[in-house]
Parts: C-alpha cells; sequence; structure tokens
C-alpha cells in the first residue's frame, strides 16, 4: 500500500514539478490561526510540515525561532498539536501531513504512545531532527508498523558510506539539508552546487522521494525544478512575523505567498 507521500509525490512526477512541502509551527500565533493557515494554505501546497515548538531547537535559524517563541507564549501543548491535526484532515482533499519536532517530547510522552497517537489523528510522516541513524532504527520500525513514513537527514558533509546506510534503512521520502546553517540562511552556495549534491543523493537512491530544504524561498525555488521537493519553511514564518507587525492577518498573508510559490514551482492548479 502506497502511502500519502508516495502518491503526492506521484501526483507531481506526472505534472512534470517538484512537489512544494510548507513548514510552519503549530499554535503559530494561535491554535486556531495555525489551523485555518494549513486550511488556507491546503490548495496550493502539496505536502504540509507541521512543526511542534521547542524552546531550544539546535537546527531552526531565527525566523522559525520566533515562530516557535510565538506559539509557546500562546501554550501551545503537544496534545494541541495532536487537535490541530485531527481537526486539518478533517477537510476535503486534506494534503498529507509531516509533524517535524525533536526527540525529547517523543521521549516524554512515550514512543510507542506517540506513534500510535501520530497514527490515530491522521499523521503521516514524521522527522526527529535530533534522532540520527543507527539510533533511530527502532523507531524507524515502530512507524513502519503503523504506516508512517519516518522521514532521515542528509546533510552536504554526510559521507557517502553513511549515506548508503541511511537510504538503505530510510522509508520513501529523504529530506536534503541543502547547506551548513540554521534554517533560514541565505543561500550560500549557488544552486547548481546544491543540485550537483543533491544528484549525488538520487544516484544512490532512485526509488525514494528526495526533497531540499533550508534556503528555498520564491527567489530560488525556480531553480530547482528537476528535485523531487522543495521545503518552503522561514520564509512562511517570516511572512506570519511580517503580518503581525503590521496587523494583517497571517493566513490570508500566507495563502497568498504559498499560491506565488505554487505557481513559480509550475503547478498548474490556477
Amino acid at each position: 500500500m502506497k502511502s500519502q507521500i508516495s502518491l503526492a509525490f506521484k501526483k507531481c512526477r506526472k505534472e512534470n514539478r517538484p512537489a512544494l512541502l510548507t513548514y510552519t509551527v503549530a499554535g503559530d500565533n494561535t491554535k486556531k490561526k495555525s489551523l485555518e493557515i494549513l486550511k488556507s494554505i491546503s490548495e496550493y501546497a502539496d505536502i504540509l510540515e507541521l512543526g511542534f515548538a521547542h524552546n531550544a531547537p539546535t537546527a531552526d535559524g531565527p525566523q522559525i525561532q520566533n515562530s516557535s517563541y510565538r506559539a509557546l507564549k500562546n501554550g501551545i501543548k503537544l496534545k494541541d498539536v495532536f487537535q490541530i491535526v485531527k481537526n486539518y484532515k478533517k477537510i476535503k482533499n486534506a494534503k498529507p501531513c509531516i509533524l517535524m519536532g525533536y526527540y525529547q517530547m517523543v521521549y516524554k510522552y512515550g514512543e510507542k504512545k506517540f506513534v500510535r497517537k501520530c497514527k490515530q489523528v491522521g499523521v503521516d510522516g514524521l522527522i526527529i531532527v535530533d534522532l540520527p541513524f543507527p539510533e533511530n532504527k527502532e523507531f524507524s520500525r515502530l512507524c513502519k508498523k503503523n504506516f508512517i513514513t519516518f522521514i532521515q537527514l542528509l546533510s552536504p558533509t554526510t559521507s557517502k558510506e553513511r549515506m548508503k546506510k541511511i537510504i538503505q534503512s530510510s522509508h520513501d521520502m529523504i529530506y536534503y539539508i541543502s547547506m551548513l546553517s540554521t534554517t533560514g540562511g541565505k543561500l550560500k552556495i549557488s544552486p547548481n552546487k546544491i543540485l550537483k549534491n543533491y544528484f549525488k543523493i538520487k544516484r544512490l537512491s532512485k526509488t525514494k522521494n528526495a526533497v531540499i530544504g533550508f534556503g528555498i524561498t520564491e527567489k530560488t525555488i525556480s531553480s530547482f525544478k528537476k528535485a523531487d521537493g522543495l521545503v518552503v519553511g522561514s520564509a512562511l514564518c517570516k511572512g506570519i512575523s511580517e503580518s503581525l507587525k503590521k496587523r494583517q492577518n497571517p493566513v490570508i498573508k500566507l495563502n497568498k505567498m504559498v499560491k506565488a510559490l505554487s505557481y513559480l514551482n509550475g503547478s498548474q492548479d490556477h
């Protein structure tokens, strides 16, 4: 049985374009608005990533940290994150949903209980930033048993040997961190260089969907047409910050942003 994530990539391949993955933080800037944002951008995104706010995020740049801070200030709890996913999944034509966060939360909740809860509310995939290979093998198996895609991370410094092992043990999606910085950094290396590294991964993983994250914005998205998927996160978190500063509605702002990104990404749904 193919996962919803795999089917989303398949649809995009047929349309000859990368999948557009969006990342927002659950509860930013309120639980209600966070759900409204998901519903609103769902029309233009192919897969939705939802981060659970963490007060010591290691890979997050300032934009995502701001989002996390707003969510935590509003009292977001893990049970609220599950509720947001559950409510989002009730809408017609809901897209696959990936939860992204840190292991401490999973550990505190209990691994088995956490994965079962994810399955129950309709989570399709999980990225646990600080649970690397091979320590994640057991958790990965647990996800597979519950039909949840466990998504592994690769970076420019991952050695070829390690890369092979990670790809081999991964499910149907891999996340390539395109550059060595926190999220939202300016592209310090050219899109061509990123693609060159990316295709090294693709040569080793012909059957897996590999997405590029970090540094994808309206300005850079068109340079990566050959990728399986592209993740836009910091730009959207920044969009929420800007609209709040101007006392505007972040739901409308993000809808416009994701619509523009999907257009630049080659989507035909207009």
